[in-house]
């Protein structure tokens, strides 16, 4: 049961009125877009706009976790939480909100319909309200920094336990929560407990106000990464139906304009020395798959996509993954791996995956995502960063002309997760399971 150790002063209560003003004229604008954009967009589109507007669907059961996740990545983080929460108590109710539709989709490709899933609603007292009604949650989880003040007062109005797990906050995000410190104080206080991923995570968190006996420093959910049998029997799936046992393969992992262009340009350097070479393309965003696959085309490359169902060619320049859950498997596949978000300002993605699988990796200079990761892959010798283009085709050559720096590398990445792992048992008991 949640304890109150504080109640909202005026002041308080009257910053978040404000912000709930201003919530609601964001909500209404948005509202009017939808009922011009919805008779344009599939059935998905509707669906989502109407949950976020407060009409929660059926659930298959009521109680237990709420887990609210943002994207992709947060769903992987919690997905890590519940399986080893299932594993303790098979039938333990659990729901999970997201606010994508790429996250909502990840959740439904992970869990089937093992878990309720809808869409978060706005930020507004009586959405929130509405959405604890439907679920009855016993503790509510939120991943990393998804902080929604209406939301979070719901839950400390009911007496629901709330939990920041993976806790993130970067510096950039610290000097802005500052400036609303009324607001932002008043909801953190309002947690019960929250994990830090890492130091500089839990020291914003402290500057900001949080009590101390709140703040725990867990480390990286992240880091306490595994490749399941289901994952591991898709990578080999995959390595059959694109047949490249012989191609030495550069992978493009999770990227963003201006990466593509970087990475097809380097990649035309590069196929001088090294004829075999494979370039693959996983952009972040599905929406940005057209787009991507026009850009390769113009630059008179010959490539393949993945939605073909090919094996590749041994004239193939460039194949394009053009489809989503499936980056794992890919991993599977590289002999280096540029990891994206980062020269693109981004603040990287997360480059365990990469190293999970004993892979190089390169990334550009944004790394404020994930700094605590980073730092140990770069410690290790198993990260490089790049800033500039002829810096990204230098290191690729390197690690082409000289196969076992390349291995060393990867090696040293796996090194780093196994001896970083123990996240999740912490957050467990944290969470009291």
């Amino acid at each position: 049961m949640q304890q109150h150790t504080s109640t909202e002063t005026s002041k308080e209560r009257l910053s978040r009125a404000l912000y709930t003003a201003i919530i609601l004229i964001l909500v209404l604008c948005n509202w009017c877009a939808w009922l011009i954009k919805a008779p344009f967009k599939g059935a998905g589109y509707s669906i989502r706009k109407r949950q976020r507007l407060g009409q929660t669907p059926e659930l298959q059961s009521s109680g237990g976790l709420l887990v609210h996740c943002v994207s992709v990545g947060e769903v992987m983080v919690a997905a890590s939480l519940i399986k080893r929460i299932r594993s303790i108590q098979p039938d333990y109710p659990v729901t999970v909100t997201t606010t994508t539709a790429t996250g909502a989709q990840q959740v439904k490709d992970l869990f089937a319909d093992t878990v309720n899933h809808c869409y978060l609603p706005y930020d507004l007292p009586r959405l929130a309200r509405r959405l604890l009604n439907r679920v009855k949650p016993e503790k509510v989880l939120v991943t990393e920094v998804e902080l929604w003040p209406n939301f979070i007062h719901a839950c400390y109005s009911k007496h629901l336990p709330v939990y920041l797990i993976n806790a993130r906050m970067t510096d950039k995000s610290a000097q802005r929560y500052a400036k609303l410190g009324i607001l932002f104080t008043a909801m953190l206080n309002k947690l019960t407990k929250v994990c830090a991923q890492g130091q500089r995570d839990y020291d914003n968190y402290l500057a900001l106000g949080l009590n101390e006996q709140q703040l725990l420093l867990s480390n990286n959910i992240k880091f306490d990464l595994e490749l399941s049998q289901q994952e591991s029997d898709q990578a080999a799936k995959l390595a059959a139906l694109l047949q490249i046992e012989n191609r030495n393969v550069l992978l493009g992992a999770s990227t963003h304009d201006p990466e593509e262009k970087v990475l097809l340009q380097s990649y035309q350097q590069l196929k001088k020395d090294n004829p075999d070479l494979l370039l693959i393309l996983t952009p972040r965003h599905p929406q940005r798959f057209a787009k991507v696959e026009k850009l390769i085309a113009q630059q008179s490359l010959a490539y393949q996509c993945l939605s073909q169902h090919p094996p590749i060619k041994a004239e193939t320049d460039v194949f394009l993954v053009d489809a989503m859950g499936v980056l794992k498997s890919v991993y599977s596949l590289a002999d280096i791996a540029f990891v994206g978000g980062s020269l693109a300002d981004r603040g990287g993605h997360n480059a365990l995956e990469a190293a999970l699988l004993s892979k190089p990796i390169l990334m550009g200079p944004s790394q404020h995502n994930n700094p605590a990761i980073c730092d140990a892959l770069i410690q290790a010798g198993a990260l490089q960063t790049v800033v500039q283009e002829n810096e990204l085709t230098d290191k690729i050559r390197f690690w082409l002309a000289n196969p076992k720096d390349a291995v060393t590398a990867g090696s040293a990445g796996a090194r780093v997760i196994s001896d970083n792992a123990g996240a999740i048992n912490t957050t467990l008991t944290a969470i009291g399971f």
